[in-house]
């Protein structure tokens, strides 16, 4: 059966890409959206927002959607995750917690607290620690710290200062990489979790919005709010491999603008789960498809009708969520109520998301 009813045709060397059937998620938070997350383990999508709420939805082949469960925090929630093996989901936030419903129990309304900071907490992801029998749970905060957490214990396993609070965070296999203010970028080895393996300056000029791993932990994405993306190994070995590269960004139109650009901040990177491909998103309102291999924008797809803050592949990779809301570029006062506040789903076909093909020669 083709998802949203598609059909996987091949789309050729069309490097527009086609917006026209992406699908709404049904009844979608009613503020800004800061997050969203596909399970690891089935069709259900896990949706962060401001209005202090952390909803889960089953999401069919069709491209419809169901809300299944739902639990509040006392404050805008900024993050949310789900562990390894699709039973919890824990969101993180302004109220300086992380809340965790355990689904496997029935519960589809109530969470509870398993982590706290002294600072809204930025992000949060589930962790596997080398060693230790049951997946933990790591948080980052603008406390400056990141703090790992055993979710049967009250007080945090360990604690890790940084050098500014916490942008970003993300994890795969042992690799779990922090962005923070002021542009540090911490690499730590799980096998040696309470200390940095290696600390650099991002290779961006500008505020780091986000980081995200590849596939394979040798490295991961940087992007900024000037319109820029990084591709950083972790080891010096493959340093010949790192490379920026501009995106979300467009010329000014009008008199008097000829030679005048508008940069806009990336903010979110998503990598395919197969293909190891991933997309960049940005307050421009466009995503795009990039293989880093070939360093080969493979599909750019038109304004969605607001700014995206959030993008995640589903685990089969045949659907790419984005959420269409305010991201605060503009500050409190260009927040308004005529905004979007949207979940889109874009069936991935044919070659969407497919590595450019290895030549011979270097184009």
């Amino acid at each position: 059966m083709s998802l949203f009813g598609q059909t996987a045709a091949a789309t050729g060397a069309n490097t527009t890409g086609d917006i026209s059937k992406d699908v709404a998620l049904n009844a979608p938070p009613e503020d800004g959206i800061s997050d969203l997350k596909f399970s690891p383990q089935s069709e259900h999508l896990a949706v962060s927002s401001w209005d202090k709420k952390v909803r889960i939805y089953e999401i069919n082949a069709q491209g419809g959607s169901e809300g299944k469960a739902l639990f509040e925090h006392e404050q805008p929630v900024l993050s949310c995750c789900w562990s390894k093996d699709g039973t919890k989901v824990v969101g993180a936030g302004a109220d300086k917690a992380a809340r965790m419903m355990d689904l496997s129990s029935g519960n589809t309304t109530t969470a509870q607290q398993v982590a706290a900071h002294d600072s809204p907490i930025r992000c949060a992801r589930f962790v596997d620690i080398p060693q230790q029998n049951t997946q933990m749970l790591v948080t980052g905060s603008w406390d400056k710290t990141i703090k790992y957490w055993d979710l049967r214990q009250s007080t945090p396993v360990a604690s890790v200062s940084c050098q500014e609070r916490v942008y970003s965070l993300d994890v795969v296999n042992t690799l779990l990489v922090i962005a923070t203010a002021d542009r540090y970028i911490n690499i730590i080895n799980l096998n040696d979790p309470a200390k940095f393996y290696k600390t650099i300056q991002s290779p961006l000029k500008w505020q780091t919005r986000v980081v995200t791993c590849f596939n394979d932990g040798s490295g991961f994405a940087v992007g900024s709010v000037e319109g820029r993306c990084a591709i950083q190994y972790v080891e010096d070995k493959d340093s010949s491999a790192n490379f920026s590269f501009k995106c979300h960004r467009a010329a000014q139109t009008g008199v008097g603008s000829s030679n005048n650009t508008n940069v806009f901040s990336v903010n979110a990177i998503s990598f395919h789960p197969q293909h190891g491909t991933f997309s960049t998103a940005g307050s421009d309102g466009t995503f795009h498809f990039w293989d880093k291999d070939a360093k080969h924008r493979l599909k750019g797809y038109p304004e969605v009708g607001g700014p995206i803050t959030a993008t995640d592949f589903s685990r089969q990779g045949n659907i790419f969520a984005y959420s269409v809301s305010y991201d605060w570029s503009k500050g409190y006062s260009a927040n308004t109520p005529q905004l979007a506040n949207k979940v889109m789903l874009h069936a991935v076909t044919g070659d969407e998301c497919k590595p450019r093909p290895k030549t011979g020669g270097r184009k």
